[in-house]
């Protein structure tokens, strides 16, 4: 009990870990406009900066593990900070010290994109390495923060530049980056243990890729980021249509809905989970997912489709914590690689799944709806998967 108490200020820093991200995630996008009127760089340009954000932190999924067995994880965690305010404040200056603004915004978001990628890979082992009772509820809980960052950030965000003005935007960019650097601090102090017990050697990518399990669990984590972005991208949309406010009020209301009940259903988990069967809870949020997703392509009322993300924001809530448990419990000594490569598989479906839904949006003039129609395989491939593990361990 001593020990676990100890550990209980290692999972609050790894809970404003995950904030951390959420900033230099969730930052940026609400200065589109003002980077276009400011640096007078186009907007087809700076939407590029969320693919290139995404694409930075994927290659970290990629090759942060013989880093992180390099480093340690300690220093791995301090690096990653370290990132990520540096990033926030080098977007204050670098715009002016490059020759062209975009460059300098591009080398602010890598730099922070790093730091974001490596938060993706160490966060929830060191969470799972951690002495707690319950690990799914833990981890549930630890990927709320996610969501409720989301929500500050935006909220927060909104507030400062309507008492201050959006110009002061380099003001809030350091006072965010003041988060990560007492959180680098945190975990320059707090115990930490190995993800894999002493004596033993965590999987190497053969056995990973021999293992059936792993692929399954790397399905599920592809569906997982698919379902949840196909419709938290577009959520905005759906809140400007059903409400009849202005797209400023849109990009708030709609994304902020969808991140408050994600981040709700990961907190039901994290305090009830103890009473609830992991498996059952996913398989109920897959069919639940399936619901919303139905509710917002064939509904014709514009409220109802809204209320269908809010749905979806519910369901997926589980998908992304409830496997990185799965895969925990059932692949024992996976290591940095496991938590590595399935962050992977949920970034590569938190790209593809608005991919998808844009894509056959597009081919069918436009029409939203059967965008994210198409998009339910992925809701739908997660409860297939659940099906076929619960076949497996009958």
């Amino acid at each position: 009990m001593p020990e676990e108490r100890a550990y209980q200020k290692t999972i609050y820093a790894c809970f404003t870990g995950y904030i951390v991200q959420a900033v230099v995630n969730n930052f940026v996008p609400l200065l589109f406009l003002t980077f276009q009127s400011e640096f007078g760089i186009p907007l087809s340009k700076i939407t590029f900066l969320i693919t290139f954000n995404f694409a930075v932190q994927l290659l970290v999924d990629l090759g942060s593990t013989p880093v992180v067995e390099r480093l340690g994880v300690r220093a791995s965690m301090v690096l990653a900070h370290l990132f990520a305010a540096a990033g926030l404040i080098l977007l204050t200056v670098l715009p002016e010290l490059t020759p062209d603004p975009f460059a300098g915004i591009l080398i602010s978001v890598m730099i922070y994109a790093l730091g974001g990628g490596l938060l993706e890979v160490l966060v929830s082992p060191v969470v799972e390495s951690c002495p707690t009772d319950n690990k799914e509820t833990a981890m549930s809980l630890l990927h709320s923060f996610y969501c409720w960052g989301q929500a500050g950030v935006v909220l927060l965000s909104t507030v400062f530049f309507a008492l201050a003005g959006i110009r002061n935007w380099r003001i809030l960019a350091v006072i965010w980056s003041v988060l990560p650097v007492i959180n680098m601090i945190a975990f320059m102090r707090v115990p930490l243990r190995p993800f894999v017990e002493e004596g033993e050697k965590g999987k190497t990518i053969g056995e990973l890729f021999r293992n059936g399990s792993f692929w399954m669990l790397f399905v599920m984590m592809l569906c997982a980021g698919a379902s949840e972005q196909a419709v938290s991208q577009w959520a905005s949309e759906f809140a400007e249509a059903g409400l009849g406010v202005t797209k400023t009020l849109g990009d708030l209301m709609g994304p902020m809905l969808f991140a408050l009940l994600m981040g709700s259903a990961r907190l039901i988990f994290g305090k009830c989970g103890a009473r609830l069967d992991l498996h059952r809870y996913m398989m109920f949020s897959g069919l639940l997912c399936v619901i919303g997703y139905l509710m917002i392509a064939f509904v014709p009322n514009p409220v109802i489709a809204l209320l269908g993300c809010g749905v979806t924001g519910f369901a997926v809530g589980i998908f992304w914590p409830g496997t990185f448990s799965l895969a925990s419990a059932g692949i024992k000594n996976g290591g940095t690689l496991m938590f590595a490569l399935l962050a992977l598989a949920g970034d590569l479906g938190c790209g593809g799944g608005p991919t998808l839904a844009g894509q056959v949006a597009a081919f069918a003039g436009d029409n939203l709806r059967i965008g994210i129609l198409s998009a339910i395989i992925f809701p739908a491939g997660m409860c297939v998967c659940l099906l076929m593990r619960k076949g497996r361990r009958a």
